[in-house]
């Protein structure tokens, strides 16, 4: 017990120092492996290499190139059109806008750092340039980009899936409805913050012929997670791994037959960006699997587990406790570490209380997106503030109703699960 928490000393004092999160992980777990003494060396490069094998990890870079194929594209600026005809009139529209196109977007990339990125460099500016306060534009985008994790397909429920021994396509059906309550509710604080800053409102003129043409080319997008999603993966026709080639096969088809916009230099660059995307979240996973080893194999989740549920007692309250260790890691620790590191110490907590698999995943998952736009090591938050040149206190400041969203959505996901269709 007094190794893994070595460990968990090294990891967060080079997480401090500025250290790479995969560097920290690695370094906590050969120091803690050094103090155990009695293990080889060579368990912690089996464990490391171990996850990365799992067919299903073949999804990520799959998905990650689907969704670099699709925003480079005109399709980007069609989603963003068809956004902007629906709801731009309305006050706080752009930020409305921001909303459904990430939305939409949800369903190819299973990245919110793709997303955040992707979007973000044409909402920002565009909102800006409407007369929109910079925090705003920069607080919306990061938040909204949180909804291509919680929406399916998801790269952090992958990982939960591997991780767990879940079902993806369980795990993915249950986190349609929370985030369809996420777009519901930042489409409800978009239009109420524009409107007690008296943001300006976007002059699209709107005619039924503009919004079928907008629909006509956007259906595509739209296409991919109703039929490669809910249709193929949830009937059993394909894996999860087998659906994210056909989402690039399906992408590269649309790019040259539909738009023809897809050139041989821009889909090399598109594998080549979207296979360096890849390599650093496959070795967060690798590192990560090897100190989630070391900790389980000094019984420190079941350690933890045991303390937890005997101070408390109370199901709710152990859900609680569980919200609390989530939210705080979420603040320092991206999502792929965090759900590899911290799935293996709350199995046994979610066993002691008798938590559902799928819903301890989903609430992992929401939990932990809402770190990625809080200080100080918001992933979102950082690239928004970057894109929009905008200090990232002042992002941060214009985030606090949004804060408020992701609360109220963890707490629906973790005490009202079934009225989300989580079973």
């Amino acid at each position: 017990m007094l190794e893994a928490l070595l460990a968990i000393v090294v990891f967060l004092v080079l997480l401090l120092m500025g250290v790479p999160v995969a560097f920290s992980i690695i370094a906590g777990a050969i120091v803690g492996l050094f103090a155990v003494g009695s293990l080889p060396m060579e368990g912690l490069a089996q464990q490391s290499f171990s996850p990365v094998g799992d067919y299903s990890m073949l999804a990520i870079p799959f998905f990650i190139l689907t969704a670099d194929l699709l925003f480079s594209g005109t399709l980007g600026g069609q989603v963003i059109g068809l956004a902007t005809r629906v709801v731009g009139r309305f006050r706080g529209g752009v930020g409305m806008t921001s909303v459904l196109t990430n939305t939409v977007f949800s369903g190819i990339s299973g990245s919110a750092v793709a997303d955040a990125t992707g979007i973000g460099k044409v909402v920002i500016p565009w909102t800006q340039r409407l007369g929109y306060g910079g925090g705003y534009a920069t607080a919306v985008n990061a938040s909204a980009a949180t909804l291509g994790v919680i929406l399916p397909p998801s790269i952090p429920m992958i990982l939960f899936a591997a991780a767990s021994g879940a079902s993806v396509a369980e795990v993915f059906n249950a986190g349609v409805g929370p985030g369809v309550l996420t777009a519901v509710l930042l489409l409800v604080l978009c239009w109420a913050v524009a409107a007690k800053a008296g943001f300006p409102r976007v002059k699209a003129r709107f005619t039924l012929k503009r919004l079928l043409v907008d629909l006509l080319f956007a259906t595509p997008a739209i296409l991919i997670p109703v039929i490669l999603i809910r249709v193929v993966l949830f009937t059993g026709v394909a894996t999860v791994t087998e659906v994210s080639v056909l989402a690039v096969i399906y992408a590269v088809a649309i790019r040259v037959l539909l738009y023809r916009d897809l050139s041989l230099t821009q889909l090399r660059r598109a594998v080549v960006e979207s296979a360096a995307a890849s390599a650093v979240v496959l070795v967060l996973i690798m590192f990560s699997s090897a100190l989630a080893w070391l900790l389980t194999i000094q019984e420190a989740p079941q350690a933890l587990a045991g303390t937890i549920t005997g101070a408390f007692g109370q199901e709710w309250m152990v859900i609680l406790a569980m919200i609390v260790i989530l939210l705080v890691t979420g603040m320092f620790l991206d999502m792929a570490p965090a759900i590899l590191l911290l799935t293996p110490v709350l199995l046994p907590l979610a066993d002691a209380i008798g938590l559902d698999l799928v819903h301890l995943g989903i609430i992992m998952v929401v939990t932990l997106a809402l770190g990625l736009y809080t200080p100080p090591v918001g992933t979102t938050l950082f690239i928004s503030a970057a894109i929009g040149r905008v200090p990232v206190l002042a992002t941060a400041r214009a985030l606090l109703p949004f804060y408020l969203v992701g609360l109220v959505v963890v707490l629906a996901v973790a005490y009202l699960p079934h009225l989300l269709g989580i079973t």
